[in-house]
């Protein structure tokens, strides 16, 4: 089975580890008989901050009102250039793949740009009815929902580090906004990441295994079973508060853990 997908790679680095993974995977997933495109951001310069410039045609004496000149300009067509290529790419794209470092323990501010800019309201929010039945089509919903996504991430540090007990906090953790409030929120099926650790001391051989993994990943990619993210609208928030029912945890979760359903 054939299938479309959109690799977001976000390193400034071509010669880089994410560079390489990046490189692996397009060619891998040609030689499968898939096609890909790929949205490298340093390459393309991609313009990170949202401002007035991003809605030529709202009222330049106005206050500038994010929201809302984001859905005027997304109902009427203007958005950018940039933004609307990549808003293609993503209704092409039968699954994302987002390739990148773990800096500060987040994503590079390149690729919190391209978010920031592409999910424009009307398209990556604000989408659906919003009522006191029905907040909204999110979380398993929306303009992205049917998609598969794969985030494949860098860290600097050992694993034990971003172990339950470790340092840095549970690695999960540190890609729940990613994986829950960016990648579900607009309907994604999201895959478990791929993650290489102790990424700046990666010798040939470790490479060859990181690289390895990564491609028998992308063979799951349709395959393999997402995180188990309890829907929105799926019975298991009340509404309007959006808090999980009584009774729905098992065994005393509290935090992000709450957001993902028992295993059956």
């Amino acid at each position: 089975m054939n299938q479309h997908i959109l690799i977001v790679h976000a390193h400034p680095e071509p010669a880089s580890l994410n560079g390489a993974l990046k490189d692996a995977m397009h060619a891998h997933l040609l030689a499968q008989g898939h096609s890909v495109e790929v949205s490298d951001l340093y390459a393309m310069g991609w313009k990170a901050a949202v401002d007035a410039a991003d809605f030529p045609q709202r009222d330049a004496s106005a206050r500038l009102r994010v929201p809302k000149d984001s859905h005027a300009a997304f109902a009427a067509d203007a958005l950018t250039a940039d933004v609307r290529a990549e808003q293609d790419k993503l209704r092409r794209a039968d699954a994302l793949i987002l390739q990148f470092p773990l800096w500060w323990y987040s994503m590079p501010a390149i690729l919190k740009g391209w978010f920031d800019r592409v999910y424009s309201y009307g398209f990556g929010y604000g989408v659906g009815e919003h009522s006191e039945r029905h907040w909204g089509d999110r979380y398993g919903e929306g303009a992205l929902a049917g998609k598969r996504a794969l985030v494949s991430v860098t860290a600097g540090g050992w694993q034990p580090h971003y172990s339950p007990r470790g340092i840095n906090g549970p690695i999960d953790d540190l890609l729940f906004p990613i994986n829950h409030g960016l990648l579900h929120y607009p309907g994604f099926d999201v895959l478990p990441p791929y993650v290489v650790y102790r990424s700046d001391r990666v010798d040939a051989g470790q490479f060859a295994q990181a690289r390895d993994g990564l491609l028998r990943r992308l063979d799951g990619l349709w395959s393999d079973a997402p995180i188990a993210y309890r829907r929105q609208n799926g019975g298991d928030y009340a509404v309007p508060s959006l808090e999980l029912k009584p009774g729905r945890e098992a065994g005393g979760e509290r935090g992000f853990g709450l957001h993902v359903a028992p295993a059956a």
